[in-house]
């Protein structure tokens, strides 16, 4: 077994415990392990972006290429710069405005495109499909997105979840059947975020579980067994300095 590979098995498992001594209480390991995580994380973040936006997008494309150019993004970036010298900081503005206009450019065509008219086309499918020789057909595929029975489907999800956001109706007789479904299909659609977001975090769950099963075996140095005996012991440790020195509430 390579050593950076039993090095590497390690600090993942001591990192996976250290998280989950939170199952126990708010605990200075866990504390620890969050402060490593985050660090790390924005360490890993300026090195990559020194790394792909300054070396290789700017420094080396103006030095080997001569593409002078660029030089107009490397002003607008030094002018965010002048935001940390207060008598310059109105200069920030200027750069500000420009990322902050092109960025809304950008975005508010493709969230259009996405959020609303990908809603609309996928709302007025045909209900029916003209399949050739055969004439009109009607698929009753649910697991196809493109079936006639879901876009019927999708057709009384929207208009009923439209009716019940519309209160210059009064919800009554008929309205109110059409307005409860409206409620029905907004309450499917949230559980099944929900459900997603769950499931996601299960998977996260399952891969660290895998990993500490698979940690534990001799040719990494059982690496789970042991860090399971230290930090118990360490949360031990804890509990007990925290009987001996309750905190002053005073």
């Amino acid at each position: 077994m390579p050593f950076e590979l039993i090095v590497g098995a390690w600090v993942a498992t001591g990192l996976t415990l250290l998280i989950f001594s939170f199952l126990y209480k708010d605990n200075p390991l866990f504390k620890l392990a969050e402060h490593l995580y985050v660090g790390v994380s924005v360490g890993y973040v300026i090195v990559k972006t020194y790394d792909t936006v300054i070396v290789h997008l700017v420094v080396k494309p103006i030095v080997e290429n001569g593409e002078i150019a660029l030089l107009i993004p490397v002003a607008i970036g030094m002018l965010m710069l002048t935001r940390y010298v207060p008598k310059a900081a109105w200069m920030s503005r200027y750069a500000f405005a420009f990322i902050v206009g092109m960025g809304a450019g950008l975005a508010i065509p493709r969230t259009i495109s996405s959020f609303i008219l990908k809603q609309v086309e996928d709302t007025i499918r045909p209900l029916l499909s003209l399949a050739g020789q055969d004439g009109l057909t009607f698929s009753m595929n649910l697991l196809n997105p493109a079936s006639d029975l879901n876009a019927i489907i999708i057709l009384l999800g929207v208009g009923s979840v439209l009716f019940y956001f519309f209160f210059s109706i009064e919800h009554s007789g008929a309205g109110k059947v059409v307005a409860r479904a409206g409620v029905l299909f907004l309450m499917i659609s949230f559980g099944a975020a929900f459900g997603y977001t769950v499931m996601a975090r299960m998977s996260l769950l399952i891969g660290r579980l895998t990993d500490l099963i698979e940690f534990s075996d001799a040719s990494y140095g059982r690496p789970t067994i042991w860090l399971v005996v230290v930090v118990v012991g360490a949360l031990c440790v804890l509990a007990w300095r925290g009987q001996e020195h309750p905190p002053d509430t005073h």
